[in-house]
């Protein structure tokens, strides 16, 4: 076991940040949660038994999110892993009939929000030089698919901005890394579907779909790796999956 971290997770009031938490606060770890639903954030922190601070915010919200972490009590100031977790799909469209409010979502999520948090952290990181960023990705930012062309976009920024952050704190000590998983069954779909559980059913129908605690148990193995050791990009995919169009559904 190494020794216990100050982690922040964002996006921690369902799916993988929720099952990320809850492996991590197993590890020993002293777990930063945000996100934007306080009573989710206040039900996790009383199931898990680690120290624990909560952060109410939505990562679009640029104010709110220096607000919040430059107000952080000193105790919580210093954390030692940032897991940008916080993001969303919304729609299935081909570009000419998506809705753009569905596009300004996913990018201000995606994109923006997790460069706030990043920026909002560095001076932190760079005060102590030493510490890891590890950013949610998928393999949506690395393969695009029909209809998913701004959600697609959206990921592959996020890969984009992993490697120049890379670069430019490698003389600072601090490891920066991506995990990009197929698909997972959480609550995505039924995001990106607005709710209508019949289409979200059928995304993960006939498949043995990776779990939000398969992504977990690998965001712990990126952490737990040497402190000389950068985890750089970790692709995982349940094994019905071979990439973000060949999927094997066992009707």
């Amino acid at each position: 076991m190494n020794t216990p971290k100050t982690i922040c997770i964002t996006g921690a009031t369902s799916g993988i940040g929720w099952a990320t938490a809850q492996r991590l606060a197993k590890d020993g770890h002293r777990l930063l949660l945000c996100g934007r639903r306080q009573e989710r954030l206040q039900t996790l922190e009383q199931d898990l038994s680690c120290p624990v601070h909560t952060l109410q915010f939505d990562v679009r919200d640029k104010k709110d999110v220096f607000a919040a972490i430059t107000q952080l009590p000193k105790a919580w100031q210093q954390i030692d892993v940032l897991i940008n977790n916080a993001g969303n799909a919304h729609g299935l469209d081909p570009v000419q009939s998506a809705d753009l409010d569905d596009w300004d979502a996913m990018i201000d999520s995606n994109v923006k929000g997790l460069m706030y948090v990043t920026k909002a952290f560095l001076p932190h990181f760079l005060e102590q030089k030493h510490g890891q960023i590890i950013n949610l990705g998928s393999i949506a930012g690395q393969e695009v698919y029909p209809n998913g062309s701004v959600y697609c976009a959206s990921k592959f920024a996020v890969d984009a901005f992993t490697k120049g952050l890379r670069m430019d704190l490698n003389k600072h000590g601090i490891r920066v890394g991506a995990i990009h998983p197929g698909l997972v069954e959480t609550e995505f779909s039924l995001v990106r579907f607005k709710g209508d559980t019949s289409r979200a059913d059928k995304v993960y129908a006939d498949i043995s779909a990776l779990q939000a605690d398969d992504v977990a148990q690998a965001i712990a193995f990126m952490i737990d790796a040497p402190a000389h050791v950068t985890v750089a990009d970790l692709t995982l995919l349940p094994t019905d999956q071979a990439s973000s169009m060949v999927i094997n559904r066992r009707e």
